[in-house]
């Protein structure tokens, strides 16, 4: 299939929350006998070996959206902006994506854009138990991050397998979230191997796989007949935003190299030689006399400072070897620099244009750490936060509170009333979360609570003194008044939830 035939070709979308009516289409697998291993009748029992593994993830982001309480129209007395202020509730935003557990101890794989830009992350288990994570790292250039949960006790996991041996026509299962239907399964064939997309990195050569994948699928396991992972669950191709019959999955053996530099330094070096590059093709290789259409020619040296400059490397030299290595074309010298340590010294072998005729030379250059554009779970990035998403600041139970006067009873249409005015709810704290009988936000701007706990709140300082004392799992009964346009009165209404 061609790619001109696709609309695009984007990241698996997440998955959002939502009540969606579904129609399940159940297919049955045929066995079929082959020159090697037989079709099994049946793929549950790879299947429930996995499952256990598999996790649903729920980030919610940092971004709100605002949605209106009613359809009330203002009075003569109000100001308009205030009106609409007051119409407009802070709703968070959340998505859900996949992932799966790769060490006993609660280390997570998932996609990095699963969880970009976060407050809070949580992971379900295949057991039903939620727990926040904490992001130990991520790699943007290949679109994986690392979790970490505290369950308290051994996890089941997955292998991650040698993708290596992956081999088109190969049967593979999708396992995930998709639409937020937690243990999804679903199966197919590998339809190719080191697939570019217009949308991949360097470091991006996918399975791609005919698999169903759709919206929060990302970040799931790609899983081989023998149980093991051999990719992650990342982009589609498709026309209408779902699954068009294209997926494609990031190979297991550069997601584990990605893992294990995650774990041990919370982000992963690459080499860095500081040079536009494109490969060598039959048209220069036949102009240019090499024989074979192999090599990498650099275009720019763009770090002027960096190491293909300190080496004296220049914009037309032609690489053949790295550390005495073929160089098969630009794609090839990346990856081998890249996957050199920063700061080891490496020779290079390159021919360059002098008059009618190309010289040998050799440099030895002493590499750079590749720049990246941000690492979450690093001090440089402060998007995404710790597990419990909210910094310590002085808003009790993520509410930022005002003292009634006057003024702001006129405007919230409190006269008489007597508490504490939530004039924001922060919606990286867990409290954004909860939700009245209707659904909406159980806290807003302009409700004003009277106790908490049983307690009269007299004061911002006496609310904050009473939330201080509360620890995580204690319960909460706030009795809180607000007006409603809709009945033009003040209503009680009670909001409940457990600390976090």
């Amino acid at each position: 299939m061609k790619q001109a035939a696709l609309s695009s070709i984007r990241r698996a979308p997440l998955g959002v929350k939502a009540a969606m009516a579904a129609t399940v289409i159940v297919s049955a697998v045929v066995a079929v006998a082959g020159q090697g291993r037989p079709v099994p009748p049946t793929f549950s029992d790879i299947a429930k070996r996995a499952e256990p593994a598999v996790v649903s993830i729920e980030a919610k982001s940092r971004n709100v959206q605002s949605a209106p309480r009613t359809n009330s129209a203002p009075s003569d007395s109000d100001d308009i902006l205030d009106f609409f202020r007051r119409q407009m509730r802070q709703r968070p935003v959340y998505a859900v994506g996949s992932g799966f557990i790769v060490d006993p101890s609660g280390y997570v794989i998932t996609n990095f854009h699963v969880i970009d830009d976060s407050s809070r992350i949580t992971v379900k288990l295949d057991s039903g138990d939620e727990f926040a994570a904490r992001v130990v790292g991520a790699d943007e250039e290949t679109d994986i991050a690392v979790l970490k949960i505290e369950a308290g006790r051994e996890l089941p996991f997955l292998r991650l397998g040698d993708s290596e041996k992956a081999e088109v026509g190969d049967w593979v299962l999708a396992m995930g979230s998709p639409f937020g239907l937690a243990k999804s399964v679903t199966a197919g064939i590998i339809s190719q191997t080191q697939r570019e997309t217009p949308y991949a990195s360097a470091f991006q050569r996918f399975i791609q796989t005919d698999a169903a994948i759709n919206r929060g699928n990302s970040g799931g396991p790609l899983i081989n007949l023998d149980g093991e992972v051999i990719g992650v669950n990342s982009q589609i191709a498709t026309s209408t935003g779902d699954y068009n019959g294209v997926g494609f999955a990031l190979p297991s053996n550069e997601t584990e190299r990605v893992y294990r530099q995650i774990v041990q330094n919370g982000k992963v070096r690459r080499g860095y030689l500081g040079a536009f590059l494109e490969s060598v093709k039959p048209e220069f290789a036949k102009v240019y006399g090499l024989g074979t259409a192999k090599g990498a020619i650099i275009t720019e040296i763009r770090d002027k400072q960096g190491p293909a400059a300190m080496a004296d490397l220049k914009a037309g030299d032609i690489v053949l070897r790295f550390n005495g290595t073929p160089v098969e074309n630009a794609q090839d010298l990346i990856a081998k620099v890249a996957a050199t340590a920063p700061d080891a010294a490496v020779s290079i072998d390159y021919l360059r244009e002098a008059g009618t005729k190309l010289e040998n030379g050799t440099a030895t250059v002493r590499l750079g750490e590749r720049p990246t554009n941000r690492v979450a779970g690093t001090d440089d990035d402060r998007r995404v936060l710790p597990a419990d998403g909210v910094k310590q600041d002085d808003r009790p139970l993520g509410l930022t509170l005002s003292e009634l006067t006057p003024a702001l009873a006129s405007t919230y249409k409190l006269e008489g009333q007597k508490g504490i005015l939530v004039k924001e709810v922060n919606p990286a704290s867990y409290i954004a979360d909860v939700r009245g009988s209707t659904g909406e936000p159980a806290l807003g701007a302009g409700d004003l609570i009277q106790r908490i706990n049983r307690i009269t709140v007299a004061s911002i300082k006496n609310f904050a003194d009473v939330a201080a004392k509360l620890k995580p799992g204690d319960p909460v009964v706030l009795h809180v008044v607000s007006y409603n346009p809709q009945t033009r009165s003040v209503q009680l209404k009670i909001v409940q939830f457990t600390v976090r």
